[in-house]
C-alpha cells in the first residue's frame, strides 16, 4: 500500500560538534539545555522574514502489510521535476524521488523490477542483511531492456532497525545510473522502540540528499567527474522549508543517496543527536555539530527546535585531499522554528544493545589496499581492477575476521561491504568508541587505514566490497568476496554472538 506521510514544517536547534562520544552512564540522559553537554558556542537562529520555499515533502511510502511488502518498481527515462527544473532523469515509478520501502524485522520483501530503459540495470538493497544469492541481493545479474525480474528478500527477525536505501548496481554503470536518479530509501522500523514512550510518536522526516549535474534539458549521466559543479536537492526538492516548533524533538533520517559526492551537514545553532548509523542503532547516543556523510552513508538523528526564527540546513565546505575534490558550502534547506513552544525533552544516552567484537576470537586477518593511477582514471584493490568472475577474498560463515583497509592514495575513499555490517576498531591506529562503531560504509583517510572486524552470519554466497564513490567503483575499485560454509567439525563454527546489553 502507498501512503504519503504528513508534510511537516519545522526547525532543529540541535547540531553536532566534530563527532565526539558522550561519556554518560547507560541509563543517563543528554539534557538539551542543562550542563550535561560540554560547553559549546551556539549560533543564534535569525528571526528573519519567513522563507517562501516549498514545504518539505516526504517521499510516498510502500508499506508492508501482514509481514509482506509487494512492490513493483518501473525504471524508465522520462521528464520529471528535479529541484525546480523539468529534466530528463532515470526514474523509479515516474519519480526522481521514488517511494520509500518501509518494513519491519522479519518481513518478506517481494520486489518486481521492470526495466523500461535502453540499457541493462539491476537493484541493490544497500545495507540490508539478506542473502546475496538470487532471488535476493545478487548484484551480478543484469535486467536487460524490456525485461522484468522478481527479487525476494526475507529480513531476519534480528535485523537492525534504521535507514537503508536501494539503487542500481549494474556492472560498470552504477555511477551514471545512480547519478541519473536510480536511488530511493528503505526504512526498517524499530528505532522508536528504544526511545522512552514520550518520544515514540515524534514527527519523522526523510532527508534524502540527491545531487545532479545538468546538461541541456537532462541530468548528465556520461562523462561524470566527481568534482564537477552539482546541484543538490533534498527529497528531490530545491531549498524546501522544514518546520519545527521551539523545543520540539523530531527524528530525521539523513541519507546521502547520490553517486559520488560528500556532505558535511550542519545546522547553525543546533546539534544532531545520532541514534543510528548505516541502519545500525548506537549503544551510546552522541552529539555532533556537523556530520560528514560520504556517498551511501546514513545517520538517524534527533533534532530539537530552537528559538523562533530560521536557519539554513547546509553542507559545509569539504576537501577530500590533494588528489581529491573540494566541495563548496551550499544551503540545502531552510529550517523554520515557529509555533507554540514546548519544553525540550531530555535526549537519551544509553540507547540500544550492540554486538561487540573487541574480545571475539579472530579466525582470519585480511588486508586490502586502495591505489589509483596518477591520472585518477583507474582504481585498484590490491593492485587489481574489478573482475566479476574472479574471487578476490574468501571468508567463512560464523567466524569473526579482522580486516585492515589501507588507502595509499592522496584522496579519501570510502569502504563499503555488502551483506554484513562491520565494527570499526581503529582509524589510523586510534580506537573508535565502541558505543557507536558499527557501519557498512566508512571513510578511509588519505594515506591512512582503518581496522574493522566482521562477524559473518546467516548467509553464504558471492558478494562484493568496494569504494562507494561510484566513479571509482566503476573504474575498478571493487572486489569479489565469497562467503563459504564452515567445514563440518571445524572450530571456525564455534563463534557466537557478542552482544552487549
Amino acid at each position: 500500500m502507498i501512503r504519503h506521510r504528513s508534510i511537516l514544517r519545522w526547525l532543529a536547534v540541535v547540531l553536532p560538534l566534530p563527532v565526539f562520544a558522550l561519556t554518560f552512564g547507560h541509563f543517563g540522559e543528554v539534557s538539551a539545555t542543562g550542563p550535561s553537554l560540554p560547553t559549546m558556542a551556539r549560533t543564534a537562529v535569525m528571526p528573519s522574514a519567513a522563507h517562501t520555499g516549498p514545504p518539505l515533502q516526504d517521499p510516498p511510502e510502500l508499506v508492508s502489510r501482514n509481514g509482506v511488502l509487494r512492490a513493483r518498481i518501473v525504471v524508465e527515462r522520462r521528464k520529471v521535476l528535479v529541484g525546480d527544473r523539468i529534466l530528463f532523469a532515470d526514474t523509479y515509478n515516474g519519480r526522481y524521488m521514488p517511494p520509500t520501502l518501509r518494513l519491519r524485522p522479519g518481513d518478506q520483501l517481494d520486489l518486481t523490477m521492470a526495466n523500461r530503459t535502453s540499457e541493462g540495470t539491476n537493484v541493490h538493497v544497500h545495507g540490508l542483511h539478506v542473502s546475496p544469492r538470487s532471488p535476493g541481493d545478487n548484484i551480478f545479474i543484469t535486467i536487460k531492456p524490456g525485461q522484468t525480474y522478481h527479487y525476494a528478500y526475507r529480513l531476519p527477525r534480528n535485523i537492525t532497525p534504521g535507514t537503508y536505501w536501494y539503487h542500481s548496481h549494474e556492472n560498470m554503470r552504477s555511477a551514471p545510473q545512480v547519478a541519473g536518479g536510480e536511488s530511493g530509501i528503505i526504512i526498517v522500523d524499530g528505532l522508536r522502540d528504544y526511545l522512552r514512550p514520550s518520544l515514540r510518536h515524534i514527527t519523522e522526516h526523510v532527508i534524502a540528499l540527491k545531487d545532479d549535474q545538468v546538461q541541456g534539458n537532462a541530468i548528465k549521466t556520461e562523462g561524470l567527474t566527481v568534482g564537477a559543479s552539482t546541484n543538490r536537492t533534498v527529497n528531490g526538492q530545491q531549498d524546501p522549508v522544514i518546520r519545527i516548533r521551539p523545543g520540539e524533538t523530531q527524528l530525521w533520517r539523513l541519507a546521502n543517496i547520490g553517486a559520488n559526492i560528500y556532505y558535511n551537514l550542519h545546522l547553525p545553532g543546533s546539534k544532531f543527536y545520532v541514534i543510528a548509523q548505516d541502519g545500525y542503532p548506537v549503544k551510546r547516543v552522541y552529539a555532533a555539530d556537523s556530520l560528514v556523510i560520504p556517498a551511501a552513508s546514513r545517520f538517524d538523528v534527533l533534532v530539537q527546535g530552537g528559538p523562533a526564527g530560521q536557519a539554513p540546513l547546509q553542507t559545509l565546505a569539504y576537501n577530500t585531499g590533494p588528489a581529491g575534490n573540494q566541495f563548496p558550502q551550499v544551503n540545502l534547506a531552510t529550517v523554520v522554528s515557529q509555533g507554540a513552544p514546548t519544553p525540550a525533552a531530555s535526549i537519551p544516552v544509553g540507547f540500544a544493545p550492540n554486538e561487540d567484537l573487541s574480545h571475539a576470537t579472530i579466525t582470519t586477518r585480511q588486508s586490502m589496499t586502495y591505489t589509483e593511477n596518477a591520472a585518477g582514471t583507474e582504481f585498484y584493490i590490491n593492485g587489481r581492477q574489478f573482475a566479476p568472475n574472479r574471487v578476490d577474498f574468501t571468508s567463512t560463515l560464523n567466524t569473526v575476521e579482522e580486516w585492515t583497509v589501507f588507502n595509499k592514495t592522496n584522496e579519501q575513499h570510502s569502504f563499503h561491504l555488502h551483506t554484513d555490517h562491520f565494527q570499526v576498531m581503529s582509524v589510523n591506529g586510534r580506537p573508535v568508541p565502541r558505543g557507536h562503531a558499527w557501519y557498512e560504509t566508512f571513510n578511509v583517510p588519505v594515506q591512512g587505514n582503518i581496522v574493522i572486524r566482521v562477524h559473518f552470519t546467516e548467509y553464504v554466497g558471492r558478494t562484493v566490497l568496494h569504494c562507494h564513490l561510484l566513479n571509482h567503483e566503476d573504474k575498478g575499485m571493487m572486489a569479489v568476496l565469497d562467503i563459504v560454509p564452515a567445514q563440518p567439525g571445524s572450530p571456525r563454527q564455534a563463534v557466537g554472538k557478542h552482544r552487549v546489553p
